[in-house]
């Protein structure tokens, strides 16, 4: 199928060392072939080898526009799996705007975003979910979001997708078997041994389902409440975390009174945040209002760290913080250990089932122990992704849900005593949600919709 030929500055429009401009299409040879001229002035690209980089300038008729590098990448061993052009030139803005008009006055038009990927998919590149991974690595914002979008890059998810698939069309096919040629197919006992299968089935979808809950904190974050009494040491914690001072810290109860956010990368981990107004009964209208703030955010939160001052008695403030607790996932700090304690792990323990740190901000301890802790309680330890699929996309967990529903309908209509068809009806609509999640049964606006959210050169 013939295409339009598309390009775009790859790089970031800012001044850098080095700028791309990628073209894409039958007509990349034509145009480079136009456009560029070798220190001898005698090579021709297109005559060149694929996977080659040339030396040599790129001319605007007899004006020379840059020095540059030119890389070649012949069909179907490209990104695209089309002729593609990658031309190396000086980093500044005005010269790839430059080098970008002489491309688009020679034949190209101006890529759309995601153009690039979009083409890999069409041109059966990569699926679906490896195209989305594209657009989760550029936005990652920790090494295991990174690991795990680079993972579905590789195919993981699409080989887990595959495998349920060749599950079920197997079952699809042996029923419309069956019901063609009952002479020689027998159904006797169908029913259990489907049965059987589609509960295996189930196990995978239920983890990978399961899977999105922790898929989520990797690719958004853990939302993350610091909670406490006035001067217990949450704007102290805040910018320990942070490594900077990012909140004011004075011996002045209710110092912090809006909320202030931060994100941070702890081990690892994204924590997206949030110190609140220290939790009391008070009479002043403003820091009444950051209290009332600071309760709906704790209602929110995935994660709580509760710092208690231990250097004081516990009083009702707290209490009402610990009911606050209950249930939820939260870590309690003992902060001030440098000082004398008054309240201890075994007055918490009366209260909290919850993991009691003893920590100082003032001498920076018990902050390696709170990273450790963060790590076991959402992810149980190291992942190493060698064989784990994390599903971080709601359409692909929205899928999934569908895909168990179908097959819970397939489990209900062998308990009813169905007639076979009516298995396979359900099979099918469970084959076409998961092939929706690799791309293979997808309308285009979907597609169209999928691809704009990616940014340019992608």
């Amino acid at each position: 199928m013939k295409t339009d030929t598309i390009a775009v500055i790859a790089t970031a429009m800012s001044p850098s060392g080095i700028g791309i401009i990628r073209i894409s299409g039958e007509d990349a040879f034509r145009i480079i072939d136009k456009i560029y001229r070798s220190k001898n002035g005698k090579k021709v690209l297109s005559n060149e080898k694929s996977h080659t980089i040339h030396y040599g300038y790129i001319c605007d008729g007899e004006r020379v526009i840059d020095e540059v590098m030119v890389l070649l990448m012949k069909a179907p061993n490209s990104y695209t799996r089309e002729d593609t052009i990658e031309i190396d030139c000086h980093g500044g803005i005005l010269v790839m705007k430059r080098i970008l008009e002489t491309v688009l006055k020679n034949g190209a038009r101006p890529a759309e975003p995601g153009e690039f990927t979009k083409r890999a998919f069409l041109n059966g590149r990569i699926d679906l979910s490896q195209a989305e991974s594209v657009i989760d690595i550029i936005q990652s914002k920790n090494d295991f979001a990174l690991k795990s979008s680079v993972n579905q890059l590789q195919g993981s998810l699409n080989v887990k997708i595959k495998e349920i698939r060749q599950k079920i069309i197997h079952e699809i096919a042996f029923i419309e078997s069956a019901l063609d040629d009952p002479e020689h197919i027998s159904i006797d006992g169908y029913g259990e041994r489907l049965k059987k299968n589609i509960d295996d089935i189930l196990v995978t979808v239920d983890k990978m389902i399961a899977s999105s809950e922790n898929g989520g904190i990797l690719k958004e974050g853990i939302h993350t409440v610091i909670v406490g009494k006035p001067n217990a040491g949450k704007s102290s914690l805040l910018n320990l975390l942070v490594g900077q001072e990012r909140a004011i810290v004075t011996d002045i109860a209710g110092t912090t009174r809006d909320i202030l956010e931060e994100q941070i990368n702890l081990n690892g981990i994204t924590l997206n945040i949030i110190d609140t107004a220290g939790i009391r009964s008070t009479e002043d209208v403003v820091e009444k209002i950051g209290v009332d703030k600071a309760r709906e955010h704790v209602d929110k939160a995935d994660f709580i760290i509760y710092v208690v001052d231990s250097s004081t008695s516990l009083d009702e403030n707290d209490m009402e913080i610990i009911e606050m607790l209950k249930g939820r996932r939260a870590v309690v700090l003992l902060n001030k250990s440098d000082l004398s304690p008054l309240t201890t792990e075994e007055q918490m323990r009366q209260f909290l089932s919850q993991k009691i740190i003893s920590v100082s901000t003032k001498e920076h301890t018990g902050i390696d122990e709170l990273e450790e802790t963060i790590k076991d309680m959402f992810f149980h330890g190291e992942l190493d992704f060698n064989d784990e699929v994390f599903i971080t996309n709601i359409r692909h967990k929205n899928a999934l849900i569908n895909t168990k529903q179908s097959l819970s309908m397939v489990l209900g209509s062998i308990f009813d005593g169905m007639p076979e068809d009516f298995y396979s009806i359900d099979l099918r609509n469970a084959y076409e949600e998961l092939s929706s999640i690799i791309g293979e049964s997808m309308e285009e606006d979907l597609v169209n919709e999928i691809f704009s959210k990616f940014c340019m050169g992608k």
